[in-house]
C-alpha cells in the first residue's frame, strides 16, 4: 500500500530549494533585501515551511492509551501501528469491552464535529457499527465541549455492540500561526480533514466521512478499495455531479478543479503514507510541494475565489495532481443532487446506494423526505431487536410517503443495498444462536 518517493536528486533539488526560500526569507525579516512582486509566492512559501517546522515541532507524541496495539510500525498494512496522544489537543478513551484484533482487520474512521452536530455523528457512526462485520477504530475531532458528550454515548450503547469499536477523541488543532484563518474558512472546524495526515502521523490509511454520511453496508466494503489503488494513487473520492448541466463547478467556479465536474470530499478514503511523502505539482513554484508545505500558501492564492473550502482547495491540488485520485462511483456518495431533477447515478440503479451523504441539512427538514426517512430509520432502531423488523420495514413504510418527490419515487434505491446488508446481519445472528 506505500510507495516511497524515489530518487535522492529530486530529495536534494527540494531541499537546495528550501534553504533558498529560508535565507530569502530570513533577509526580508532583517530589511537586508526589498521585497517586489515577483518574490511574493517564494516569501510566502518560506514563511509557510517555517510555520510548519514550528508546528511539527510542537506536536510530541506519547503512546495511546486506548489503542489496544502493540507499538510496533506496520506502515505497509492500513490503519495504525500505535496512535498518537497529543500533548495539545486528545482526549481519548477506548472501549472497555474491545477485543483486540490484527490491525489491519479493521477499517479506521474518521469525523468532525463541531457546533450542534452531535447526534448527526453519532447516528453516522451508529450506521458503520450497525452493518460492520470487521472491528472499526473512530477517530472523533470535536470541540471540547463536545467530548464528555461523544464519550457517554458510545459508552452507553450495549456491551455486544462495544465489542465491534473502539475510538479516540481529539480536539481541533489547526498549526497555531494560521489557526483563525482555518478555522473561518467554510464551515467551523471543516478543514480539520486538511490536516488529519500531519496529526495521525502513525496512521497508515483512513476513511473521513462528513457527519451526515450513513453507510447502508459494511464499512469494510470501501476500506477493500484501498488494494485497488495503483501505486500512484494516495486518495478516492467521488464526482460532485454526474450531470454536466446542474455541476457547479464546471458552471460557477473560478479556479481549477478535478475532471470534469470536480470532486466532492464527504467521503474521502486516504493512503496518509503517501500522502505524507509525495511531492505535490502545484501552480504556485515550479517545486514540487510536500503536502504541509503546500497548504497555507494555496490558502493564501485562492482564498478570494473559493466557496466549498477545503473541497475547494482539494479539487486544485488533484487538478494538477490527477494521477494521484482514485475516482469511485456514485453510489459510494449518494447526495440529493443524484434525484432532485430525476436519478442520474447509473450504478445506484444498478446496485443500490452503499453512503448515502444528506447534505444541505436534508435529514433535518421537508426538501427531501425520503433521505430524512432513512436518517430517522437508522435513529430509532433500538440496538440488538431485529432489523427486518424494526429498521427496514418501518422505513420502507415511511419512504411510500415520499413518492410526490424525485427522490422518495427513487427511494427503493435507498433500500437496494440495505436490504442485503440487514440480510446478512441477520443471517449471522441466526448462526450464533
Amino acid at each position: 500500500m506505500m510507495v516511497r518517493n524515489s530518487g535522492v536528486r529530486t530529495y536534494a533539488v527540494h531541499s537546495t530549494l528550501r534553504e533558498l526560500m529560508q535565507q530569502t526569507y530570513d533577509e526580508l525579516k532583517k530589511g537586508t533585501v526589498a521585497l517586489n512582486p515577483g518574490c511574493r509566492v517564494l516569501c510566502q512559501l518560506a514563511s509557510t515551511l517555517e510555520d510548519a517546522d514550528g508546528w511539527a515541532a510542537r506536536e510530541h507524541g506519547i503512546p495511546d492509551r486506548s489503542s489496544h496495539e502493540s507499538g510496533h510500525l506496520l506502515r505497509k498494512m492500513p490503519g495504525p501501528a500505535g496512535l498518537p496522544d497529543r500533548e495539545e489537543g486528545l482526549d481519548s478513551e477506548g472501549s472497555d469491552s474491545f477485543v483486540k484484533k490484527p490491525s489491519d482487520e479493521r477499517s479506521h474512521l474518521a469525523v468532525v464535529a463541531c457546533g450542534p452536530r452531535l447526534e448527526e455523528t453519532l447516528n453516522m457512526l451508529k450506521s458503520a457499527v450497525l452493518f460492520s462485520k470487521k472491528p472499526l477504530h473512530f477517530y472523533i475531532f470535536a470541540e471540547e465541549e463536545l467530548h464528555n458528550s461523544f464519550r457517554d454515548a458510545l459508552k452507553s450503547w450495549p456491551r455486544v455492540v462495544q465489542g465491534h469499536f473502539n475510538f479516540t477523541i481529539y480536539h481541533i488543532t489547526f498549526p497555531k500561526e494560521n489557526e483563525r484563518e482555518w478555522k473561518k474558512l467554510f464551515k467551523p472546524c471543516a478543514s480539520q480533514r486538511l490536516f488529519l495526515p500531519l496529526i495521525l502521523k502513525d496512521v497508515d490509511s483512513l476513511l473521513y466521512v462528513d457527519t451526515d454520511i450513513l453507510f447502508l453496508e459494511p464499512v469494510e466494503h470501501i476500506w477493500a478499495l484501498l488494494t485497488q489503488f495503483n501505486s500512484s494513487q494516495l486518495a478516492a473520492m467521488a464526482p460532485e455531479h454526474e450531470e454536466p448541466r446542474i455541476g457547479w463547478y464546471n458552471r460557477f467556479a473560478r479556479h481549477p478543479y478535478y475532471g470534469k465536474t470536480g470532486i466532492n470530499s464527504g467521503v474521502m478514503l486516504m493512503n496518509m503514507t503517501r500522502f505524507r511523502e509525495k511531492f505535490f505539482k502545484n501552480d504556485m513554484t515550479a517545486a514540487a510541494l510536500q503536502w504541509e508545505e503546500m497548504l497555507m500558501p494555496l490558502l493564501q492564492k485562492y482564498k478570494l475565489n473559493i466557496t466549498w473550502g477545503d473541497q475547494d482547495l482539494l479539487n486544485i491540488i488533484f487538478h494538477h495532481n490527477p494521477e494521484s485520485l482514485y475516482v469511485f462511483p456514485c453510489q459510494w456518495n449518494y447526495r440529493p443532487d443524484h434525484c432532485i431533477y430525476g436519478s442520474n447515478c447509473k450504478q445506484a440503479e444498478q446496485e443500490g446506494v452503499f453512503i448515502l451523504h444528506g447534505n444541505r441539512g436534508v435529514y433535518h427538514d421537508d426538501k427531501q423526505p425520503a433521505f430524512r426517512a432513512v436518517y430517522e430509520a437508522i435513529q430509532k432502531y433500538p440496538f440488538g431487536e431485529n432489523m427486518e423488523a424494526s429498521l427496514l420495514q418501518p422505513l420502507e413504510a415511511s419512504l411510500q410517503t415520499t413518492t410526490h418527490t424525485y427522490c422518495g419515487r427513487a427511494s427503493h434505491l435507498l433500500t437496494k443495498r440495505l436490504k442485503q446488508s440487514i440480510a446478512s446481519v441477520q443471517q449471522d445472528v441466526t448462526k450464533r444462536r
